[in-house]
């Protein structure tokens, strides 16, 4: 009976809670009066009145949970509101630059603007477009990953799989360094065997550079998502007889398919922006080139430079930058989306 009776009384042990509007009202209010502070101080830069109202909700929710819920409880709201303040920091600046980039890029992005070359048209002209450097892009980063992808997956392999001793450290240790150098150096080294043989611009010299870039980001990411399969996959097909380049072809790649899709993917989108090796390498062509492998390319990223760097303040040229760069990042987009679906279609089946 006491048992009983001592369960149905009320607990006393929880302090005051705070209402779940609370950290909705204290963001408007600090927003509000991060405003207030910048238009009293003339400040007419959003990024000030922005820092302001971060911190003022960080102060603000400590004093107000400090006061209703105790020390321990405001310590802990306000790590959760830095967490909130520091994604809000970096989604608002892409979220910014994508709008900046539609807004200014949708004005001449058109049909015509796809499907037509700059041919004739000089920068300062309205008129002209981006099919050239379209066919140019796809064709480069095409190639690149043709040669980086399988390189990478396969040495990524080697170092999960069999890699050990100093070998596999030496490969580690070059991987992580060339994932550090700058895009300008693998450029500078596909020219200066260029100039050894005395070749001309073309193509396929930019995809080699691009490759060099590509590949340590697609050894890297296939590296961690290989070290995500269990051990006990592994030794289950071992156990059955399974010869170990089996196991890995028919196990170990499939469950991990989806993580090396994406990271590939990041390496296509690592690579797909560089301007420095194809201004090198590749030097930008007016008039539509389908073969990589003679003769000056256009690309999207030199097509956007060029037409900045050459516009003499026209704004046709703006205009068709930008809309070369909203083309680049919807070419990045659907690449993304595809990558997701393939990994999604090929990922392996569970449950009934």
């Amino acid at each position: 009976m006491s048992h009983t009776l001592n369960a149905k009384r009320p607990s006393t042990l929880q302090g005051a809670t705070l209402p779940k509007w609370t950290p909705w009202a204290i963001a408007a209010g600090s927003v509000a009066l991060g405003l207030g502070i910048s238009a009293a101080a003339g400040l007419d830069s959003s990024i000030q009145w922005g820092l302001m109202a971060g911190i003022i909700f960080v102060l603000g929710t400590y004093g107000i949970a400090a006061r209703v819920e105790g020390r321990r409880q405001a310590k802990d709201r306000v790590a959760t509101s830095l967490v909130w303040v520091a994604f809000i920091l970096a989604v608002v600046p892409l979220v910014s630059l994508v709008w900046t980039t539609i807004v200014r890029g949708i004005k001449v992005l058109d049909v015509y603007f796809l499907t037509h070359s700059m041919g004739v048209v000089t920068d300062t002209e309205p008129g002209g477009g981006i099919y050239a450097a379209i066919i140019g892009s796809l064709e480069q980063v095409g190639l690149a990953a043709l040669m980086a992808v399988p390189v990478g997956v396969l040495t990524a392999v080697y170092l999960v799989e069999y890699g050990r001793g100093n070998l596999s450290r030496a490969i580690t240790f070059f991987v992580d360094v060339m994932t550090g150098i700058p895009s300008i150096v693998a450029g500078l080294f596909i020219l200066s065997l260029m100039l050894q043989f005395d070749m001309q611009p073309f193509g396929f010299a930019g995809s080699l550079a691009l490759a060099i870039l590509m590949m340590p980001v697609v050894v890297r990411s296939t590296e961690e998502m290989l070290k995500l399969v269990p051990n006990e996959l592994r030794e289950a097909s071992l156990a059955l007889g399974i010869p170990k380049w089996r196991t890995i072809l028919k196990v170990v790649l499939p469950t991990s398919l989806g993580g090396i899709i994406t990271g590939i993917m990041l390496a296509v989108a690592r690579i797909a922006g560089e301007t420095a090796p194809v201004l090198l390498l590749v030097f930008g062509n007016p008039f539509i080139n389908n073969n990589p492998f003679e003769g000056a390319q256009a690309s999207l990223p030199l097509y956007i430079y060029q037409q900045y760097a050459n516009s003499a303040g026209s704004g046709a040229a703006y205009d068709r930058a930008w809309a070369a760069s909203l083309t680049l990042i919807a070419f990045i987009m659907i690449l993304n989306l595809a990558a997701r679906g393939i990994a999604r279609w090929k990922a392996p089946k569970t449950g009934r």
